[in-house]
């Protein structure tokens, strides 16, 4: 489908993204998948091609793009089917930065924003914690103020460039007495004293550093203090629409990756005289596959779409994101039957992809918590609202 909402320069930007990829990123997959730690000179070169700048202000070094090149950003990320490697690239560019261009003031824009766009500086999001996952108004951490500082107590876990990150965006409690109404988010150097990291070994996305870190009376200064105290859970809220939108787009796009590379793949392998793309019964599976990955693809378009003209969009997000990451993993399930013995071999693409892929219901709010978000909106009319500075 030619789709409304690209243009030429759209397309044009996808071809280079595309090309870059296969020439710098995709050489190097094999051994940083096998690492679990993504060498720094990619993220300068990411960085001086402007990937990371591209929805940042201009102020600070970025293009101030609409969001349509942050789509295509992640669909190409997807068709390189390094599920590690893409999320390092957006959790940095999408999570962490989203709380410094949104709530971080000058200084802080200055200090982490800029060195963030230019890949100089790897920034990451702690939010989740070993006893709360999607639980965030439950999180235990806090941030004491004592003089000109805030004293860090707490941990956070399944933290995405969590280990070799430069910076990170911390969420703790400030006024524990007040429930959710009393967090607040922080940006705390790596190197400051009683900040430690423990690397996770994941089932899938092995090419990312996936930490769990600790916080030990972790003196953070008061112009660190991001936004307003108190008022955390609020933007943590309004920037979760983004990441599930991130999520669906996401799955959308390995979807249709996965079901490319099946069809190719039926298209040569023979079978009782005929290619397998001749039998019905496969047939009419592809046919139903390539339905669902349309419907939720133009669904995903239309969110983008309304975001980036400024609506509130926390119910279609989590739909995409409930919905998308559900066919995603039935299509890559469905496409690795496809290939048979080999869809279970190591030396084809759709082993990795059916591990990367079965994170999708479970980050960024799992499947459960999403249909009760859902169900709250649907159901009992709750409204959530944006955060006012």
């Amino acid at each position: 489908m030619n789709n409304v909402y690209f243009s030429e320069e759209h397309k044009l930007f996808r071809e280079s993204l595309r090309d870059f990829l296969q020439k710098e990123v995709v050489p190097h997959i094999e051994k940083w998948e096998k690492t679990g730690e993504i060498e720094r000179f990619i993220w300068t070169k990411m960085g001086e091609m402007g990937y990371f700048g591209l929805a940042s202000p201009e102020e600070y070094g970025g293009l101030d793009l609409d969001i349509f090149y942050t789509v295509i950003f992640l669909e190409e990320l997807q068709r390189i089917n390094s599920g590690g490697f893409a999320a390092a690239m957006w959790a940095h560019a999408y999570l962490a930065m989203t709380h410094l261009k949104a709530e971080g003031d000058s200084f802080i824009k200055e200090k982490y924003l800029a060195p963030s766009i230019t890949g100089e500086k790897i920034g990451c999001l702690c939010i989740t914690e070993p006893f709360g996952g999607s639980d965030v108004a439950g999180m235990r951490s806090t941030a004491v103020l004592e003089g000109d500082h805030y004293i860090l107590n707490g941990s956070k876990t399944f933290i995405t460039n969590g280990v070799y990150s430069d910076y990170l965006v911390v969420a703790a409690k400030t006024s524990p007495d007040k429930g959710n109404k009393g967090l607040s988010i922080f940006v705390i150097d790596r190197d400051a004293e009683g900040v430690s990291a423990t690397k996770l070994d994941k089932l899938g996305w092995r090419a990312s550093d996936t930490g769990e870190i600790a916080f030990n009376d972790v003196k953070v200064p008061v112009a660190n203090l991001m936004g307003e105290e108190d008022k955390g859970f609020t933007y943590i809220m309004q920037h979760f629409a983004l990441e599930r939108l991130i999520m669906g787009v996401n799955a959308h796009a390995r979807a249709e990756f996965a079901l490319e590379y099946a069809m190719q793949y039926m298209s040569e392998r023979t079978a009782f005289g005929k290619t397998i793309d001749r039998f019905q019964a496969l047939r009419h599976s592809v046919a139903e596959m390539a339905s669902e990955i349309e419907m939720v693809k133009a669904f995903n378009y239309s969110i983008a779409h309304n975001l980036n003209t400024g609506d509130y969009v926390v119910k279609e997000a989590s739909m995409s994101k409930l919905l998308s990451t559900k066919i995603a993993d039935e299509v890559i399930y469905k496409c690795l039957q496809m290939l048979g013995g080999y869809g279970y071999m190591e030396d084809y693409p759709l082993a990795r992809m059916f591990r990367d892929s079965r994170l999708g219901p479970i980050g960024g709010g799992t499947s459960e918590i999403l249909k009760e978000i859902i169900a709250k909106m649907v159901i009992d009319k709750k409204e959530y609202k944006p955060a006012t500075k």
